[in-house]
């Protein structure tokens, strides 16, 4: 459920948007709604599991993520859309910890490996399927159904929870709950997302916006200082004193951080500029993820041979010149122009995730003695999480910012009258959505639709180059900093995290 509504929806938006009358800010939302507590508190997540019992978290996040689906489909406009979709997130920041857990209590170490290869298998299939299926509901009118398919899903699962799965046992010794490092992480992420979007629409001369970013960034900083200071962090901080951890973690971040902003805004270009089909666009994801799944087990296997440098230094600037060639196509002639203007990038992007999300994983598991392999899978989780909420609140505002400017740049050779272009800039809020004013002359709409759309491909430009450097930062990174075996053992039980 969590990894096709992610995936689905990114497909759905623009439809959804058309409908509700959505600005690029809200479209922001209605994705950081969800990713913001479900990165902060999916760490709070396998806690709770570990204090109360995994199937008892596991069940509740259930119906938490279930519930608030069946809100976001029947949502009569999008503030209560987003308001649903944090609902979504805090259910499952409760639901995927729980579940990969309970293979580990419930499998014995001989079938625990196929158990988890089979769980891994269906979230790459879900993450597969997700755009499809969004493009499929979405060309039929019924992006509302992106959630409601959660429904059945639901039943079916709390079905066989309830009916087949003991209930595991809570621990002996008493489980401290982080509340408030908890606590502060969520505020801390939900300001700094909130206050970079509020630039995009206003400037940094908006009281609300200094105020609310810095209010986000003392609150990470409480977070430190709590991690510091309790018994049972959230976030151990001393894990990180291993150097391996620390660069990959940063490397996940960079990443992901590209990909993520990238993939968002894919989307409402193919949709909305190119005119694909929502069916198609979703199609156009697939060549993608089979990369992944087809050279994922190469990568692993370059790993236990050489180490984690060479496949992410290749897989990473792979995917930066893949980016870079996302970057070129214009205004194209549809979807027959495909296999020309997107589909070179798309595979290189592809082979780079293919040969980077293995090694990178592994890297962050193998960097922990193997007392804290629970604690590193948690943070390896974390990060991507995290990555998909720093792409939206950095590289969101950035591309309004741009699509701002390069409007304004394109309507002023036009000559428009003073009321078209006031109603224009009241419009352009809706990025590639935005409509030619009414009072327009046919020649002068088709002019206007013209330099919206060219306005939108500069900032989906510039999405797609800051991705390829953030990329290549990436495999730079790794070529000076990790070690060339780091990852080949993990450390005995007893043994200090490495610092190499």
């Amino acid at each position: 459920m969590a990894f096709i509504d992610g995936t689905a929806l990114s497909i759905a938006l623009p439809a959804m948007q058309a409908e509700m009358n959505a600005t690029g800010a809200d479209l922001l939302w209605v994705a950081n709604g969800f990713s913001v507590p479900l990165a902060a508190l999916l760490l709070l997540g396998g806690g709770l599991g570990d204090a109360f019992g995994r199937k008892r978290i596991l069940v509740a996040g259930i119906v938490i993520f279930t519930a608030a689906s069946l809100a976001c489909g029947l949502a009569p406009g999008v503030h209560a859309l987003i308001a649903a979709r944090v609902a979504q997130g805090i259910g499952g920041a409760l639901m995927i910890p729980g579940a990969l857990a309970m293979i580990s209590n419930f499998f014995d170490p001989a079938q625990r490996g196929r158990a988890i290869g089979t769980w891994s298998a269906f979230t790459v299939l879900a993450t597969a399927v997700g755009p499809v299926l969004g493009g499929l509901l979405a060309g039929a009118d019924l992006w509302r159904w992106v959630f409601f398919i959660n429904l059945p899903l639901a039943a079916i699962t709390l079905a066989v929870l309830l009916l087949k799965i003991p209930t595991d046992r809570t621990p002996r010794h008493r489980v401290r709950v982080d509340w408030w490092g908890a606590l502060c992480v969520s505020a801390g992420l939900a300001g700094l997302t909130h206050g970079l979007i509020q630039w995009s629409q206003a400037s940094l001369e908006d009281r609300a916006v200094p105020v609310t970013l810095l209010a986000g960034a003392l609150a990470l900083i409480v977070f430190v200082v709590i991690q510091r200071t309790v018994r049972q962090p959230l976030l151990p901080l001393d894990i990180f004193q291993s150097r391996t951890l620390t660069v990959a973690s940063l490397l996940s971040l960079l990443f992901y951080v590209a990909l993520h902003g990238f993939l968002f805004f894919l989307p409402l270009n193919l949709i909305q500029v190119q005119h694909y089909d929502p069916a198609l666009a979703g199609l156009t994801q697939l060549p993608l993820m089979v990369l992944v799944i087809v050279l994922s087990r190469f990568a692993g296997n370059l790993v236990d041979r050489h180490g984690p440098r060479l496949p992410l230094t290749i897989g990473l600037a792979l995917a930066g010149v893949g980016f870079w060639l996302l970057a070129t196509p214009g205004v194209t002639a549809g979807a027959r122009d495909f296999a020309e203007a997107f589909l070179p990038g798309l595979l290189l992007v592809g082979a780079g995730l293919g040969l980077s999300a293995a090694p990178l994983s592994t890297t962050v598991i193998g960097a922990v003695p193997a007392k804290h392999v629970g604690l590193a899978s948690g943070i390896n989780s974390t990060l991507s999480r995290f990555a998909a909420v720093l792409a939206i609140a950095i590289l969101g505002p950035v591309a309004i910012v741009a699509f701002d400017r390069s409007l304004e740049a394109q309507i002023a050779r036009l000559g428009l009258p003073a009321e078209a272009l006031m109603r224009l800039k009241q419009e352009s809020v809706k990025l590639s959505e935005a409509r030619p004013p009414a009072n327009l002359s046919p020649e002068a709409s088709i002019e206007v639709k013209k330099a919206i759309d060219l306005a939108f491909v500069d900032a989906f430009r510039l999405i797609a180059r800051l991705a390829a450097a953030l990329s290549w930062v990436g495999a730079l990174l790794a070529v000076c900093l990790l070690g060339g075996r780091a990852v080949a053992k993990l450390p005995p039980e007893n043994a200090p995290a490495s610092p190499s």
